[in-house]
């Protein structure tokens, strides 16, 4: 190759550079456009310090141990709802996929539960990667080799347990909040993690598999409101399947071995709900058309259809009578119209409210910080650029620039705070102001 010249070590710098800084910017313009997004942070990496070249090889992630002293066991159930009709299913009906995640009575040597099916794993990765993701190679998020600390389908924990729902952002599959859910399990909750269909990715029995929603643009509001619409029926349903399973059915449409002890498991008296983002409107939304969830959390979402336009959700208009839980990121949903990032849903949900009402700011975050990409994105770049200056970059960028772990025990402490008082009347001092045990987290006035 005769017009060909060696590399520099200062072209393969430049290079690196602008792979990571196109990247990093088309991914935070382009990719996963929630209707709750924040504005792409200018990212410039010819201002950072490169040491070597990036190693891209598939990443495994290790999910943060959770905190609680129980055992963990998962299911996953497949559910049909008969009344209401959706002529993309084979048998036109619409149909969910969940998982249960619960405290185990044995650990057992049964295997644990890889974090996602393998085709969804590819999806989820697909997002993130090539051309309008990260710049990263394709394969690079490897979730379904990463194991959680959950095992498959082992026998239940004989004891009733409070339930909590949790409903992912929109375009986010179910496992995307697993470091959250299985916190809970492990501190004595049954967890139902729900995907929607025709948003999130869905991995049916049989290797069957619906994509998520894909738009060239962001959402419209009647995007949005029908989204919700549709999350707070499937939320609902879900509600009536896990009634029929207590009650000695077995409502997987399959019909397969459902764990022992599952059935006397569930204390469906003590019911709660929380989403990330658009889960946490349909959780709002769900709580004002159903009584059986005493208690709810919205982890930095909009409580309307556009958040710059609106309208207003109802639920922000009318507010609840059950307690309900705002936990904000660093950069939105201020009630306050003098701060920056205000967010008029939450500001009249906060009048509204006749429930006990909570507002907490996780102070260094930004909105993806409360899914498992707060710690997801910190691993896979320190695997790939080592200890290089880049990766404090990148990932501030993305999430905020909260230590990972110090964010995901916040998150953590406060959930489990919220739902031990409201569920199982335990109360917490963490939930009567600001600690110095998390002075990241600020409640707002």
């Amino acid at each position: 190759m005769a017009n060909s010249r060696p590399t520099s070590p200062t072209s393969r710098i430049l290079t690196r550079r602008r792979v990571l800084g196109a990247g990093l910017t088309v991914g935070l313009a382009a990719t996963l456009a929630l209707p709750d997004r924040a504005q792409a942070v200018p990212f410039d990496p010819d201002q950072l310090g490169v040491q070597g070249e990036p190693d891209f090889h598939p990443v495994r992630f290790r999910v943060p141990e959770p905190t609680g002293r129980k055992s963990l066991g998962v299911t996953a159930l497949h559910l049909v709802d008969r009344g209401r009709p959706d002529p993309s299913m084979p048998g036109g009906q619409r149909e969910l996929m969940v998982s249960l995640w619960y405290p185990a009575s044995l650990a057992g040597t049964a295997p644990f539960a890889k974090y996602m099916p393998e085709r969804t794993a590819k999806e989820v990765d697909a997002v993130w990667t090539g051309e309008y993701g990260l710049a990263l190679p394709p394969g690079s998020f490897d979730f379904a080799n990463t194991e959680t600390h959950a095992r498959v389908d082992v026998p239940v924990q004989r004891l009733r347990h409070p339930v909590v729902l949790f409903s992912p952002g929109y375009q986010y599959s179910r496992f995307v909040n697993t470091a959250q859910v299985e916190d809970l399990a492990s501190r004595g909750y049954v967890v139902v993690t729900m995907d929607h269909p025709h948003e999130t990715p869905v991995e049916y029995p049989g290797g069957r598999f619906l994509p998520g929603a894909t738009h060239a643009e962001p959402p419209t509001p009647g995007d949005i409101r029908k989204a919700v619409e549709a999350r707070t029926a499937d939320a609902r349903f879900v509600l009536d399947q896990l009634e029929r399973l207590a009650a000695g059915e077995n409502v997987d449409a399959d019909g397969k071995d459902l764990p022992d002890g599952l059935a006397n498991s569930l204390d469906l008296r003590k019911v709660g709900m929380f989403g990330f983002a658009l889960g946490g409107y349909a959780t709002a939304t769900t709580m004002l058309e159903d009584r059986r969830i005493l208690a709810g959390a919205d982890l930095d979402g909009t409580l309307q259809d556009d958040r710059a336009e609106g309208p207003l959700g109802e639920v922000a208009e009318r507010g609840l009578d059950r307690p309900f839980l705002l936990f904000g990121s660093g950069e939105t949903q201020r009630t306050d119209p003098a701060k920056e990032y205000y967010d008029k849903s939450w500001a009249a949900f906060w009048q509204a409210q006749r429930g006990a009402k909570l507002n907490l700011t996780l102070t260094h975050t930004k909105q993806k910080a409360f899914t498992d990409y707060q710690f997801v994105f910190s691993q896979l770049f320190h695997d790939i650029y080592g200890d290089d200056p880049i990766v404090t970059s990148a990932v501030a960028a993305l999430v905020g620039s909260a230590k990972p772990a110090r964010s995901v025990l916040a998150q953590r402490e406060y959930l489990a705070a919220f739902f031990d008082l409201t569920l199982r009347r335990r109360p917490s001092t963490l939930l009567r102001g600001e600690s110095t045990k998390f002075p990241e987290v600020r409640f707002a006035r």
